[in-house]
């Protein structure tokens, strides 16, 4: 949107939230299978996926490095073992001359293990060979924890870039949802999926991606290698593989429920907190801090079962798959050691086997531990989806008409709208705001007269009729074009957090200083705004505290006459000020009216008795409407709000 169009709807101010469906992912809501959301999370590294396959590229390398190390490594063993045994044996002899002479010594076994041996009777540990063998198992090991290094940096690249898209996706979705949706949803829920989630998000594809692309290719790695020492022993570590896998499985489908909870949880949690802070006067006032404090406590309570079921059921995969690597290497240990005495084995190949087995049951457990944590990012991605699957308004036309002229001349013509269909609220409305007059709607509460400058700017779509300016069907106008003729005041001023130059600036950026001072000078900002320290250069923070209503109202008007609208929108603009001040705001208001179509929503009927035309709503409809004197003399509904402000009310 434009910022024009920002200023429109960040001034709309804050209400009641307005119940709705249960949005996917939202508190109260049923979770959903978590591996269509993941199929959906993988599907965004399809931009990337030659800096993938760099990444599984330069990760196979690490990995195969890896592998080759500890089969190296028994090669040295096997140069120790070979150098010890050989010094105990009789030199001047052939090793076959040998194993006769332990045969006939009656030392079978001994022999049988020298037959399977490189032994030189005679001859000690050749240190020139094991020096070369460790020079190479460490250039194996250096050259593989560099490549890994790499992988990671430019895997940590490709997920950070995904995040990225991720976020600014989610934040032009947001600028495309219509108002219905922020009406249905918490303010606090929203939040926490844009941040919260997000960022968990993030978390868990840095943490887990690397990790599963290293742990699946040495699982295949290793594999290879062992099946190369010795088929029957790999036959034996690859039987816990479908047992470490059930357990995973099981497992997890019983964690995964209460991880969707878990970040349900901290959405409600967060709307709880941002409610409590935001209205923490009236909390005070009313004596309801343990009323809050009780609700947090139940929704604190909440989310601590969620996340602690979460993280104690998911906790178990890994001690589970330990225990069955633990099996497997006994087993392994135990064949091993009874193969190297039966000279099947060399002593070297049972050492690298053994390490083998730990290093392929190693990535299964490392696998298994990072398991809640995919299940916690996934169910984040989930409620992150959400939002991207909501229907967003209505597009606008390719060829969008515009106005010729801005005459600021608005027609309501069988206008017809409700929030829900089951409630109608306007009915077969028809209306003429001729250009320069001042229309003021009046009535009691909810009797439609916000929804009806809200359907002016297009934040709700009408159910029939149409909304003319200037002879253009604004359905067809696009909503930038309509929004930057339109300025509002709200009864509620909104500030940004910034200097008071950078507020009145905000309604049109690329205004001069002249022209910003000269719109102070209208809303009679520049009264105030010298007795500030730093005048316009004076930051308003947050919440605006370190300036009064009046004044933060004052600087809304500025920014609205900045904008030069040639339709101007005034809710309540004077309501929450002191007499003194309502007389500036009037003044100031009346400047900015003036040669603009007006729409005007008032209480105090004092205010609008100079209208030129009243509009008097009851329940959607259009009950009366002319001048102030034309009203009273009716002696109808106006007349009846008149009295009972200024007589007496009525019982």
């Amino acid at each position: 949107m434009s910022d024009r169009a920002t200023t429109t709807t960040t001034e709309r101010p804050a209400g009641p939230r307005i119940p709705g469906p249960v949005a996917p992912g939202a508190p109260g809501s049923k979770p959903n299978d978590l591996w269509p959301s993941t199929k959906r999370l993988l599907r965004r590294l399809r931009p990337h996926r030659i800096a993938v396959g760099v990444v599984l590229l330069v990760a196979a390398v690490s990995v195969v490095l890896t592998s080759i190390a500890p089969r190296m490594l028994g090669q040295g063993t096997n140069l120790i073992f070979d150098g010890i045994i050989g010094a105990q044996l009789p030199a001047g002899m052939s090793k076959d001359q040998a194993v006769a002479a332990l045969r006939a010594d009656g030392q079978n076994t001994f022999a049988d293990m020298v037959s399977g041996m490189a032994v030189v009777p005679g001859v000690g540990i050749d240190f020139s060979a094991l020096g070369r063998v460790l020079a190479i198992v460490l250039a194996l090991y250096l050259g593989s924890s560099v490549f890994m290094w790499l992988s990671g940096f430019l895997l940590n690249i490709i997920v950070q870039g995904v995040v990225k898209n991720l976020r600014a996706e989610v934040e032009r979705k947001i600028h495309r949802l219509p108002l219905r949706y922020f009406d249905s949803h918490s303010r606090g829920d929203l939040l926490s999926r844009v941040t919260n989630d997000i960022d968990n998000v993030s978390q868990s594809l840095q943490q887990t991606m690397s990790q599963l692309i290293v742990s699946a290719m040495t699982v295949i790695g290793i594999l290879v290698m062992m099946i190369v020492i010795s088929p029957l022993l790999a036959l034996i570590a690859v039987l816990t593989v479908p047992l470490s896998i059930l357990v995973t499985a099981q497992i997890a489908k019983r964690s995964k429920t209460h991880f969707v909870s878990q970040w349900k949880s901290t959405g409600a949690l967060n709307s709880h907190v941002e409610e409590a802070y935001t209205g923490h006067e009236l909390v005070t006032v009313f004596g309801r801090s343990r009323e809050v404090e009780a609700r947090f406590e139940e929704q604190n309570e909440a989310l601590y079962q969620a996340s602690y079921r979460a993280q104690f059921i998911s906790g178990l995969i890994m001690p589970a798959i330990m225990f069955l690597g633990n099996l497997n290497f006994v087993a392994i240990a135990v064949l091993g050691g009874m193969r190297v005495a039966s000279g099947t084995m060399s002593l070297g190949d049972v050492q690298a086997f053994i390490q083998y087995s730990r290093q392929f049951t190693q990535p299964l457990t490392q696998i298994g531990a990072m398991v809640n944590l995919m299940q916690s990012g996934v169910a984040s991605a989930e409620r992150v989806f959400a939002i991207l699957d909501e229907d967003e308004e209505q597009p606008d036309l390719t060829e969008a008409p515009t106005p010729a002229e801005p005459l600021g001349r608005v027609e309501f013509s069988d206008v017809s709208f409700s929030y829900s269909p089951e409630k109608p609220l306007i009915e077969k409305l028809s209306l003429v705001a001729e250009p320069g007059q001042m229309v003021a709607i009046v009535g009691p509460t909810g009797a439609g007269k916000t929804t009806l400058v809200n359907l002016i700017l297009r934040f709700y779509e009408l159910d029939g009729g149409k909304i003319l300016l200037d002879g253009v069907d604004i359905a067809e106008m696009s909503r930038d074009d309509l929004r930057s003729r339109i300025g509002m005041v709200l009864q509620d001023a909104w500030l940004f957090g910034g200097t008071i130059r950078d507020n009145i600036a905000y309604g049109r950026p690329d205004a001069t200083e002249e022209e910003i001072q000269a719109a102070a000078r209208i809303s009679y900002v520049d009264r105030f705004v010298h007795s500030l320290p730093d005048g316009y250069d004076t930051v308003i923070d947050e919440e605006g505290s370190n300036i009064s209503a009046g004044e933060k109202q004052l600087i809304t008007i500025a920014r609205a006459f900045i904008s030069q609208p040639s339709i101007l929108i005034l809710d309540e603009a004077t309501s929450s000020v002191d007499t003194r001040t309502e007389l500036l705001v009037q003044h100031a208001t009346a400047v900015l009216r003036s040669d603009r179509t007006s729409f005007v929503i008032a209480h105090r009927l004092s205010t609008i008795r100079d209208a030129d035309l009243i509009v008097v709503m009851e329940d959607g409809r259009i009950v009366e409407q002319g001048s102030h004197d034309d009203l009273l003399l009716t002696r109808g509904a106006y007349y009846r709000l008149y009295n009972s402000q200024f007589v007496g009310a009525e019982v």
